[in-house]
C-alpha cells in the first residue's frame, strides 16, 4: 500500500525570501549537505528542532513548510 510521502517548501520559501543557502546555513549553523538534503526532499526522517527553526526563520507556519503528496 502506498501513503503519499511529505515534501518540504524550503527551496520555495528561499526563494520568495530571496535568502541564500548559505545565508540560512550561517544563520541556522546548519551543516550544507545535511540541509540539501532536506532541500532536495532527500530525507528520511524529519528533526522536528529543524523544522522548528526553518518555521522560526521563515516567520510560516507548518503548513507553508511541509506538504503532504498522495501518491494516488
Amino acid at each position: 500500500m502506498e501513503y503519499g510521502h511529505i515534501e518540504l517548501r524550503i527551496n520555495q520559501l528561499l526563494k520568495e525570501k530571496n535568502i541564500s543557502k548559505n545565508k540560512i546555513c550561517k544563520d541556522l549553523d546548519l551543516p550544507r549537505p545535511n540541509f540539501n538534503r532536506y532541500c532536495n526532499n532527500q530525507f528520511q526522517r524529519i528533526d522536528a528542532n529543524l523544522i522548528a527553526k526553518l518555521c522560526w526563520y521563515f516567520e510560516c507556519g507548518i503548513d507553508e513548510l511541509i506538504i503532504y503528496k498522495s501518491d494516488s
